[in-house]
């Protein structure tokens, strides 16, 4: 259904099924957004809310213009903690719309090729498009996940052997390969470090077993290590785990988050014969939590488990690591891990899964995903002095969550945006 806008007296109106962008106000002029119910974190309550060029203000001595939002609720913009699809690529731009048209303008990409980011200069963290955080490749130790992904891209033809290792990944065995590693990941200004455990309690048996290639990551006596330099650095360190025992390591190591919930995809077999193994004990979780460690959550694909048995016990552990997590008061960050989607889906399986209330959930999805992807800017609140970017939607996401799909307006660091 078509619907009207009134600003300044002027109707527009919103039937573009992209998103669209109107030109910036001049500079020092004050839109006020009246009408609205506005998301303070735990509720909607009705306000008026200024902003001048790409912040809110406080109640200035003159108004320009006026957007009536007719009821409208708003919330901040969305978040991925986690996602590697952002890349230099035919439908890019088909994909920054598909992001935008979903409401989530934050993205942090957890592994990509340095050369693919410095293609995309321009293409993002603009207002016209998605803001991005990347590492630039990972640390892993011999024969590590993910070199097996960077291996098959190069034997195809996709990527070069300059992408693998050096590019796409480290090898790390020791700690000077640890240093020069270093040198070289820092000389790409990554925005963050990513490192790899998998199964980090049998790390040495893994690495004399050629059948675990791909299975296993780094020496977790090097991850330490990793977590000085990039903290000297003033670096956030994201830690991808597998099990429980890869869970307590980083947590020990004192990273800043937590790529995956243990026992996110099962096993190196797909299977969980021992669902003891990825269980986050309470003692871990409550560590996490007083250490400011956040995990992201990476679970929506559990929905594509095809193996009926096996998806139900995926689903018990997972929602159990779920549980022990909020309990434990951990941060939990929105992230999809799913190259052929978006962060949408992840937040619809969270709720689904009845771990945690709608107000709770949208909160981690609107405030505190995109700020933990972007600890420097004052994004995520929709209050004076912070950037000004919020979403218009239909309904009341609180009462029926998938209202959260229905965006009427958009507004990025001031500039509007249109959708529905």
């Amino acid at each position: 259904m078509r619907r009207f806008w009134r600003v300044s007296g002027t109707v527009l109106i919103f039937s573009a099924l992209y998103i669209a962008t109107t030109a910036q106000e001049s500079t020092g002029t004050v839109v006020a957004y009246i009408n609205g119910q506005w998301f303070d974190g735990t509720r909607f309550a009705p306000r008026t809310m200024w902003v001048s060029n790409d912040r809110f203000v406080n109640r200035p001595n003159r108004v320009d213009s006026t957007v009536d939002l007719a009821g409208g609720y708003v919330v901040p913009p969305f978040g991925d903690a986690h996602n590697h699809n952002v890349e230099p690529s035919p439908v890019f731009d088909a994909l920054v719309r598909r992001y935008l048209r979903a409401g989530v303008f934050y993205v942090q990409d957890p592994n990509n090729l340095p050369r693919g980011r410095n293609e995309l200069v321009g293409r993002v963290n603009t207002r016209e498009s998605i803001d991005v955080t990347f590492s630039n490749g990972g640390l892993t130790g011999p024969e590590g996940h993910p070199k097996e992904i960077a291996d098959r891209n190069i034997t195809r033809g996709a990527w070069t052997a300059a992408d693998g290792d050096g590019g796409f990944f480290y090898t790390v065995a020791d700690r000077p390969q640890l240093d020069r590693a270093w040198t070289k990941l820092r000389s790409t200004r990554p925005d963050f470090v990513k490192a790899y455990l998998l199964y980090s309690d049998e790390y040495a048996a893994r690495l004399s077993d050629a059948a675990t290639a791909g299975w296993r990551g780094l020496d977790p006596r090097l991850l330490p290590d990793v977590v000085r330099l990039a903290h000297a650095a003033n670096l956030r360190v994201v830690v991808h785990v597998e099990s429980a025992a890869d869970f307590h390591t980083a947590v020990e190591a004192g990273v800043d988050q937590i790529a995956h919930i243990p026992g996110f995809r099962g096993d190196e077999r797909m299977q969980l014969p021992d669902p003891s193994r990825f269980a986050i004990s309470r003692a871990d979780a409550r560590a996490a939590a007083r250490r400011q460690i956040a995990v992201i959550t990476t679970l929506a694909g559990l929905a594509e488990v095809k193996d009926v048995m096996f998806r139900e016990s995926l689903s018990r552990l997972l929602k159990a690591n779920l549980t022990v997590l909020r309990d434990s008061d951990v941060t939990l960050l929105v992230g999809s891990d799913a190259y052929s989607d978006i962060s949408a889906n992840e937040a619809k399986y969270l709720e689904s899964s009845g771990v945690f209330d709608r107000a709770t959930l949208l909160r981690m999805w609107s405030e505190i995903t995109p700020r933990a992807i972007f600890p420097n800017r004052r994004i995520g609140r929709l209050q004076s002095g912070f950037e000004a970017s919020f979403l218009v939607l239909d309904g009341d996401p609180l009462a029926d969550f998938s209202r959260v799909a229905q965006i009427r307006l958009a507004v990025k660091q001031g500039q509007r945006l249109a959708t529905n």
